[in-house]
């Protein structure tokens, strides 16, 4: 009888603590499903960029999208169609006037915007800068690449290429802050590193393949020696592609471009551009989103000391060569 008392006792015991996990988990779940990082489908997000059409801003909307799906958020993606500041501050004002839950830019000038963008912070509207920032304005951070680095890497690319002797130039867009430090980190780095290499031509391309194209026979035109040539971006090294092949210089000019697109993956495979510096431009859009949520929610603290959201963060670059170019093209 006693064994059987203790064996009704065992099992009323064991179904008590089993009711008491199941209750506890339960609560945990709860828990978690009222605190998890998810929003409203009413709010949107906007991305704002130059020159919509390109094949650059691609990957960054990407993981503008794929950040909008895990939060469970609405985006729009707006943009000027040419390299016009004033029609991007144009389209900043009517972006702001929706009152949207935050906004992600790139801007072509580094203080062009700065009004437009502070009138959007100042109107409650979370703002971030990605890929090109405004660093004297209200924005909250900038996400993009360590631009000064990356013209570094590309300075020692290009004296590996040249055998570390010879004359280059330099095509960019002189007065979008991105590129002057692309430029200044080049530059730079040729002049400390490098004592029989020479910077003897910087050019402007205007990010356009067809007055690249005629800058750089312009550059070869004034310097026949020059022996390689930095492009800042992606249409301007497809452009001085045009005139390498054009001119038969294939063995002789070396180009190290920016960024992924097609055009230039193309050329890296035929030979013609030697290598291109690819940058984290998913993570641009991702995280400039997920940082555009947590300041929607007030998920960061208000003393930018101490704010768990940085001012900057360094999305990285990548050399893609022949040998790794094939990983570059889309799934």
């Amino acid at each position: 009888m006693k064994k059987l008392l203790f064996v009704y006792l065992l099992l009323i015991g064991l179904f008590v603590l089993y009711i008491y996990n199941y209750q506890a988990e339960s609560s945990t779940e709860r828990a978690w499903n009222e605190n998890e990082l998810v929003g409203d489908v009413d709010e949107t997000y906007v991305m704002v960029t130059f020159m919509v059409g390109i094949d650059y801003w691609k990957r960054a909307l990407k993981g503008f999208e794929d950040a909008a799906e895990a939060l469970n958020v609405s985006i729009e993606y707006r943009g000027s169609t040419q390299y016009d500041v004033h029609e991007e501050m144009t389209v900043l004002e009517q972006v702001i006037a929706k009152n949207p839950a935050g906004i992600a830019i790139s801007t072509m000038d580094p203080e062009a915007l700065n009004p437009v963008i502070d009138k959007a912070v100042e109107a409650g509207i979370p703002v971030v800068m990605f890929d090109a920032d405004a660093p004297e304005s209200k924005a909250y951070s900038f996400l993009g690449t360590d631009n000064y680095k990356a013209g570094v890497e590309a300075a020692h690319k290009m004296a590996e290429l040249v055998d570390e002797k010879g004359q280059v130039g330099v095509i960019t867009l002189p007065n979008q802050l991105n590129h002057q430090e692309r430029t200044k980190g080049f530059q730079d780095t040729i002049f400390r590193e490098y004592p029989e290499m020479e910077v003897v031509s910087v050019k402007d391309g205007r990010g356009d393949q067809v007055i690249s194209k005629e800058v750089a026979e312009s550059m070869i035109a004034e310097n026949p020696n020059v022996a390689g040539i930095f492009v800042t971006e992606a249409n301007g090294g497809v452009g001085v592609g045009q005139t390498i092949i054009a001119n038969k210089l294939k063995d002789s000019v070396k180009i190290i471009s920016f960024d992924t697109d097609k055009g230039t993956l193309d050329m890296i495979k035929d030979d013609v551009i030697s290598a291109t510096i690819a940058q984290g431009t998913w993570e641009m859009g991702y995280w400039s989103l997920q940082f555009l949520f947590h300041l929607q929610h007030g998920i960061h603290e208000q003393d930018r000391k101490n704010a768990p959201l940085p001012r900057y963060v360094d999305t990285g670059v990548t050399i893609v060569t022949k040998e790794n170019v094939n990983s570059y093209y889309p799934q």
